[in-house]
């Protein structure tokens, strides 16, 4: 169980967790993600599931970051899943020590 609410997060971390909820709603899915890197871009995605190409949200969220040109990222949020290690990890490819959240209602764990 988690200590942390949203309420209790930065407000820039906040803002994550609103973009990554936006990004599931627009396309109907229970699962969003966002990224914020070095200089406070941010980016969202829903998860991609294509015949030929699939995604996680996060792994998404980052690809976008990493494409528009990203070399740091300060901090992810996966929203409606409990975790996303394959996004996780592509992140961490990008910055080791990233920070990473994960929320599910108003709830929120940090993943280690």
């Amino acid at each position: 169980m988690s200590d942390l609410h949203v309420d209790d997060l930065d407000a820039e971390d906040a803002k994550l967790v609103t973009l990554a909820r936006g990004a599931a709603g627009r396309v109907q899915r229970t699962t969003g993600a966002a990224v914020r890197d070095g200089i406070g871009r941010t980016y969202a995605s829903a998860a991609v599931e294509l015949p030929s190409l699939r995604l996680t949200a996060l792994q998404a969220a980052v690809a976008q970051a990493y494409a528009a040109g990203s070399d740091k990222l300060e901090a992810v949020v996966v929203f409606g899943a409990e975790s996303d290690e394959e996004g996780l990890k592509a992140a961490r490819e990008i910055t080791a020590d990233v920070l990473a959240y994960t929320v599910n209602r108003k709830e929120v764990n940090r993943l280690a």
